[in-house]
C-alpha cells in the first residue's frame, strides 16, 4: 500500500491541477502523434553525463536511420538546466534533454516537454519499472522522461582509517557520531565527513531518509513542510557534527574538499551511487587503492533509505523529429548495448531491470575494497516510500544554499531549513499556486 502512495503522490499532480498552474501553465502540452513508420533523420542530444558521446556513437553505429548529434553542457550546479529552458523557450533547445527528477515537475509544468505515452512502447520500457522510479517520472496519466539511473545514497568511507581508530562502519546515526569521536581521538584533526553548503540535494535526501515530506497535496493545495519535524531532527544532528568538528563545512567539489580526501583528512563522502567515478578520480593518485569502501547510509533504527539524484531522459517541445528522439531515449535506457557503451563513464544502477548487472560489468570497480553493487542493491532495497519533489525545487535549493553561505558565521542547518520553508512558502504563491503549511 505505501509504494502504491508514493507512485500516486506525483502521478496525481496533473490530475489536479496542481502541477500546471505552478509557472502559468493552463494546459498539458499536446502529445506528438503516435509514429506509423520507422522513424529516420537528425536529432540532437544534450547532457552532462559523463560518457554519453561514447553511447551516442554506439546508437549511431547500430543502425543508419536516425544520426544523432551529441552536445556536452553544463551540470545544472553550472548553468545547464538554465541553459536548456532558455534554449527551448527560444525553440533552439535539442530533441533529447536530460533533467534530473528534482527539477523535472518544473520542466513538465513549464511545458518544456512532450509526453511520452504515444512515442514509446510503455508495456516495453515504463510499465517494467519500480514503482519508485516510476513514480518520478509520471504526472497524471503522462509519462514525461524514460528515467536512466535509481540512485541510493550511499556512505562512502575510508576503511582503513576506521580500522586505526578501532570504529566500526556505523549503521546508525549515534554509531555515525561515536565513529567520529574515535576518529578524532586518534587525529583532532581529521574528520568523519565534509558538509556540503553546495550540495542541498544532500540535504533533501538525508531528510527524506529521516521521514521528512517536504511537498504534499491537500486537495488542491500543495502543503509544505520543509521544516518538519523529521527534518528538524535532522538538521539539528548535522549541527551536532559541525559543533563537533564531526564533520568539516566545505564545498563539495573544491580543491581543499579534494586535497582533505587525498591527505585522509576527511574519512567518509556522503554521495550516491554514482559518486564512485568521481570519488576515485580524485583520490586515485593518493595510494589509496581498496582503502575506500561503500556502506548503506547509518538510520535512525530501521532500514531506511533515500535517492540522491538520478536522471531522466526526455523529448523537449521543440523537438522537429519527436519519434526519432523517443526510439533514441528507449535504446538509452533500456538497450544493454547502451550501458556497455558508457563503460568507465558512471557506477549508475540502472532504473531498467537486469541493465544494473551489465553496468556494473562494464564499470572497473577494482579500486574500491568491498563489493559496492552488493552494497547499491541493499540500499535500494531501502528506499522510504512517500516522497516528492515540489513544483519548483530551485525556489528551495536556493534559500538552503543561500542560508547555508553562513554557516561559519553563525548560521545553522535548522536555520536554513527554515528560512527554506518560508522562502518556498512564499515563493510558490508568488508563481500562483495554492499553498498551505
Amino acid at each position: 500500500m505505501k509504494r502504491r502512495q508514493f507512485i500516486l503522490g506525483a502521478a496525481g499532480l496533473f490530475g489536479t491541477g496542481l502541477l500546471v498552474t505552478a509557472c502559468g501553465t493552463t494546459e498539458k502540452p499536446a502529445a506528438a502523434n503516435k509514429p506509423t513508420t520507422e522513424p529516420k533523420g537528425e536529432i540532437t542530444f544534450w547532457s552532462s553525463l559523463a560518457g554519453l558521446d561514447k553511447v551516442t556513437e554506439a546508437f549511431n553505429a547500430s543502425q543508419s536511420n536516425i544520426k544523432v548529434t551529441f552536445e556536452t553542457i553544463p551540470n545544472g550546479v553550472n548553468g545547464g538546466y538554465a541553459k536548456l529552458a532558455t534554449a527551448i523557450t527560444a525553440g533552439d533547445g535539442p530533441d533529447v534533454s536530460t533533467v534530473e527528477y528534482p527539477q523535472l515537475p518544473q520542466f513538465v509544468s513549464d511545458g518544456h516537454l512532450l509526453p511520452l505515452n504515444d512515442l514509446i512502447d510503455t508495456a516495453a520500457t515504463v510499465d517494467k519499472l519500480s514503482e519508485q522510479i516510476r513514480g518520478q517520472v509520471q504526472f497524471g496519466d503522462s509519462i514525461y522522461g524514460l528515467p536512466y539511473d535509481a540512485a541510493p545514497q550511499i556512505l562512502w568511507l575510508r576503511k582503513d582509517l576506521l580500522e586505526e581508530a578501532g570504529a566500526a562502519v556505523p549503521t546508525t546515526w549515534a554509531e555515525f557520531e561515536e565513529a567520529g569521536k574515535k576518529l578524532k581521538a586518534v587525529n583532532p584533526e581529521r574528520y568523519l565527513a565534509s558538509f556540503n553548503p553546495n550540495e542541498v540535494p544532500i540535504t533533501a535526501a538525508l531528510a527524506w531518509q529521516g521521514g521528512g515530506k517536504w511537498f504534499t497535496t491537500e486537495g488542491d493545495q500543495w502543503k509544505i513542510g520543509i521544516n518538519d519535524q523529521p527534518t528538524m531532527k535532522v538538521a539539528d544532528f548535522w549541527q551536532k557534527m559541525i559543533d563537533a568538528k564531526i564533520v568539516k563545512v566545505q564545498q563539495a567539489a573544491s580543491d581543499e574538499w579534494g586535497m582533505d580526501l587525498a591527505q585522509g583528512n576527511v574519512a567518509g563522502v556522503l554521495g550516491a551511487s554514482w559518486s564512485a567515478r568521481s570519488l576515485q578520480k580524485r583520490v586515485e593518485n593518493a595510494n589509496q587503492k581498496g582503502a575506500w569502501i561503500a556502506a548503506e547510509m547509518p538510520t535512525w533504527g530501521e532500514p531506511a533509505g533515500a535517492f540522491y539524484g538520478g536522471s531522466s531522459f526526455n523529448v523537449t517541445k521543440g523537438s522537429k523529429n519527436p519519434a526519432a528522439a523517443a526510439k533514441f531515449i528507449t535504446f538509452l535506457t533500456t538497450d544493454p548495448k547502451a550501458i556497455e557503451a558508457r563503460g568507465n563513464g558512471g557506477s549508475a544502477v540502472i532504473a531498467y531491470p537486469g541493465l544494473t548487472a551489465v553496468a556494473q560489468k562494464a564499470f572497473d570497480s577494482s579500486f574500491f575494497g568491498n563489493d559496492i553493487y552488493a552494497v547499491f542493491d541493499a540500499a535500494y532495497k531501502t528506499i522510504t516510500p512517500g516522497w516528492q519533489w515540489g513544483p519548483n525545487w530551485e525556489i528551495t535549493k536556493a534559500a538552503i544554499g543561500d542560508a547555508y553561505g553562513k554557516l561559519g558565521t553563525g548560521g545553522t542547518v535548522g536555520g536554513a531549513i527554515t528560512a527554506a520553508q518560508k522562502a518556498t512558502v512564499e515563493g510558490l504563491k508568488q508563481t500562483g499556486l495554492s499553498v498551505t503549511e
